[in-house]
């Protein structure tokens, strides 16, 4: 049996006009936000050099699942703001539109975080939660 390359990749960015899109996958909605919120964080630094040291919460509720994932990435966004502290690790529970997830990660540190771009916010353009192929993908352009 052949595995498709895209059951294995969890997230990804693609180019945008003057924006990029980024896009989570996952066996479950929940999974899917986790990883797209680290493909919105790996657009601003090197997610892999985020420590999860610090942990925030996150709660978020919507009238539908697709409003619930920008409220999702907006909110972590707020936090890096406030706070600037960048996340590489993630996870969500949804219970129909309320959403309570966890984000870990650090203070910024220039040098080992190798920062890219800044995020202003995710963008209601191209934006998409469903399921293909037995997984699920949740995307959106992310304003930078």
């Amino acid at each position: 049996m052949e595995i498709g390359i895209q059951s294995l990749v969890q997230y990804e960015t693609f180019g945008h006009e003057a924006d990029i899109g980024i896009r989570g996958f996952g066996n479950s909605v929940e999974e899917a936000f986790e990883n797209a919120a680290k493909a919105l964080y790996s657009v601003m630094v090197n997610v892999n050099a985020v420590q999860p040291q610090t942990v925030r919460t996150v709660t978020a509720s919507a009238s539908d699942v697709e409003l619930l994932f920008i409220e999702w990435l907006n909110s972590l966004l707020t936090l890096t703001d406030l706070d600037r502290i960048f996340f590489s690790k993630f996870k969500v529970k949804l219970e129909g539109t309320f959403l309570h997830g966890t984000a870990w990660g650090e203070s910024f540190n220039k040098v080992r975080h190798e920062p890219n771009v800044e995020v202003k916010g995710a963008s209601y353009h191209l934006l998409s939660v469903k399921e293909e192929n037995g997984r699920y993908v949740a995307q959106c352009v992310v304003d930078v």
